[in-house]
C-alpha cells in the first residue's frame, strides 16, 4: 500500500498539499490525514479523490506518535509523501510569552515534526518525498517571535541534515520556507499575543501558489525552497547581513 501522511491536514497549508498531491499522484492508494479536528478532517475527506485515513491525534502527545507507530508497524506501508505541516507560532516578546505556549511551539514545532518523520524512516523508498514546512523565520532570530523562529531554525537544520543523508537513497527530502501566508490560520492565532504585534504583512503569500512552488521543488530534490518573491529575498538577505542588524531591522517592523 502506497501511502501520503499529511500531518496539520485540517487546515492551511497541509489541508492544501492534501488536494495538489492527491491531484498530481495517482499512484498514492491512502492519505493518512493527521490533525486534532476530526470534523475537519472528515471534511477534508470527502474532496480528496483516493480513500482517506482520518488520524485525530494531537501529535504534541506522546501517546498520539505510539499510536502512528502501532498503526505502521500494523499496516507496513510504502510512505510515498511525508507532509509535516503541523505547527503554530505566537506574536509575543518571550518574557510576555505563556511558558505552556512556548512549550507547545517545541513539542509542535520540534519535537512533533521529528518524531513523525523518524517513524516513516523505515517505510520510505526510492522516489518518496518528505516536504518539512519551516519558515523564513528560521534563517535568524525574529523578535516578537522568538521562540517559534528558534523551534523553526531547529526544523531547517534537521532538515538539511536528512537530506544528504538519504540523498543516496533516491528519496527528496525538501525544508520548506514561506514568508507569512495570509489564507491560513497562522496569523491570526499568531497574533493572540499581548506584546507589540507586526504592522503589517505586505506581499504576503497564498496557500496554493506556496504548495505548487513547493512540489516543484521538490521534484527537482531541492533540499530548501523559499516559495515566493518576499521570502526568496529575505533568504538572500539573511545570507549577506549579520544578525546584529537584521535582527534590529526586522523589529522595527512592530508596532507599539
Amino acid at each position: 500500500m502506497r501511502i501520503a501522511i499529511l500531518t496539520g491536514a485540517s487546515s492551511g497549508l497541509g489541508r492544501e498539499y492534501a488536494r495538489q498531491i492527491t491531484a498530481q499522484d495517482h499512484d498514492i492508494d491512502e492519505v493518512w490525514a493527521i490533525a486534532r479536528r476530526k470534523d475537519r478532517l472528515e471534511a477534508l475527506a470527502a474532496q480528496l479523490p483516493c480513500p482517506v485515513r482520518v488520524l485525530p491525534l494531537d501529535l504534541s502527545k506522546t501517546a498520539s506518535l505510539d499510536e502512528l507507530k502501532k498503526l505502521l508497524e500494523i499496516e507496513r506501508p510504502v510512505v510515498r509523501w511525508l507532509v509535516c505541516a503541523a505547527g503554530f507560532g505566537k506574536i509575543s516578546d518571550i518574557a510576555d510569552l505563556d511558558p505552556q505556549d512556548a512549550l507547545d511551539m517545541v513539542d509542535l514545532n520540534c519535537r512533533a515534526a521529528m518524531g513523525v518523520t523518524n517513524l516513516c524512516l523505515p517505510y520510505l523508498t526510492k522516489g518518496s518525498r518528505i516536504l518539512e514546512i519551516c519558515s523564513t523565520a528560521s534563517f535568524q532570530p525574529l523578535p516578537g517571535l522568538g521562540v517559534y523562529a528558534a523551534t523553526k531554525a531547529f526544523l531547517y537544520s534537521y532538515t538539511k541534515a536528512l537530506h544528504h543523508e538519504l540523498l543516496f537513497r533516491g528519496v527528496h527530502v525538501t525544508a520548506v520556507c514561506p514568508y507569512w501566508v495570509k489564507d491560513t490560520e497562522f496569523i491570526p492565532v499568531a497574533r493572540a499575543g499581548k506584546t507589540k504585534q507586526y504592522r503589517h504583512f505586505p506581499l504576503a503569500s497564498r496557500s496554493p501558489s506556496v504548495v505548487r512552488l513547493s512540489l516543484a521543488a521538490s521534484a527537482a530534490n531541492l533540499w530548501v525552497v523559499t516559495p515566493g518573491l518576499v521570502c526568496s529575498v529575505h533568504r538572500i538577505a539573511a545570507k549577506c547581513i549579520p544578525h546584529a542588524l537584521m535582527v534590529p531591522l526586522l523589529g522595527l517592523l512592530r508596532k507599539g
